[in-house]
């Protein structure tokens, strides 16, 4: 009997090891750091803005690694800017500050660093790593501020993709803007976005859905609808 009572604890403890490890692979490796820019172009500059974005400083890490979204719908910025970084991150006291013509470009802007995938998997997902082909791509940028110690929920129910999407990437705040995490959600055309929309409705008729799951744990969220003018 007693055999018996250890080798059920013993395996008890398997399953219980297994399932961690499971969470633990299943659970996103943000490795890396990435810097959001949220940008309002000053009256006129719109266009100019957007071609000023686009180029990446001369001392820029990772050289060809950002992406430039252009808003369409949703939040007051114009542009969201991604850029990464590497692993780590540094802030030159002199280096990074911009030039007086770009200033006068730019209304407002706000600046956040976060933490996220490797940059091959971001790339993947947003369609970089065919830029000719993800051209026509729609992207959903979302932040969202977690509700008190509803944290791991909400992250949890951020990372369940919607429907009919192409990629998909979770970013979580380290320095910056008040929110915890920020998504973009790529579809690969507008005829998509609309039916990943359409489908995504009967999703707010369930008691556990993701709709409600994410307004169940944040207190605070907004989304914007882009397009992509980089690269």
């Amino acid at each position: 009997m007693k055999s018996a009572c250890t080798l059920l604890l013993v395996l008890l403890l398997f399953v219980s090891l297994s399932a961690v490890q499971t969470m633990q692979a299943q659970a996103p490796a943000r490795t890396d750091v990435y810097h959001v820019h949220l940008a309002k172009a000053a009256l006129g500059k719109g266009a100019e803005e957007g071609e000023q974005l686009k180029k990446q400083g001369p001392k820029a890490p990772m050289p060809g690694h950002l992406i430039v979204l252009r808003h369409q719908s949703g939040e007051d910025w114009d542009y969201a800017v991604i850029e990464h970084l590497g692993t780590k991150a540094t802030i030159d006291a002199t280096g990074n500050a911009p030039s007086a013509a770009a200033r006068d470009l730019n209304a407002w802007h706000g600046d956040t660093f976060v933490n996220g995938p490797a940059w091959p998997e971001f790339a993947k997902a947003m369609g970089l790593d065919d830029a000719a082909k993800s051209a026509g791509s729609v992207y959903v940028v979302a932040v969202f501020r977690a509700a008190p110690g509803h944290r791991d929920e909400l992250e949890k129910s951020l990372d369940q993709p919607g429907s009919g999407t192409a990629g998909n990437v979770l970013l979580q705040h380290l320095e910056g803007g008040p929110w915890h995490f920020l998504t973009v959600t790529r579809y690969n055309s507008w005829e998509d976005f609309a039916k990943g929309e359409k489908a995504d409705v009967a999703e707010t008729l369930k008691p556990d859905g993701g709709w409600l799951a994410v307004r169940n744990h944040s207190s605070y969220h907004n989304d914007t609808i882009t397009d992509r003018i980089a690269p």
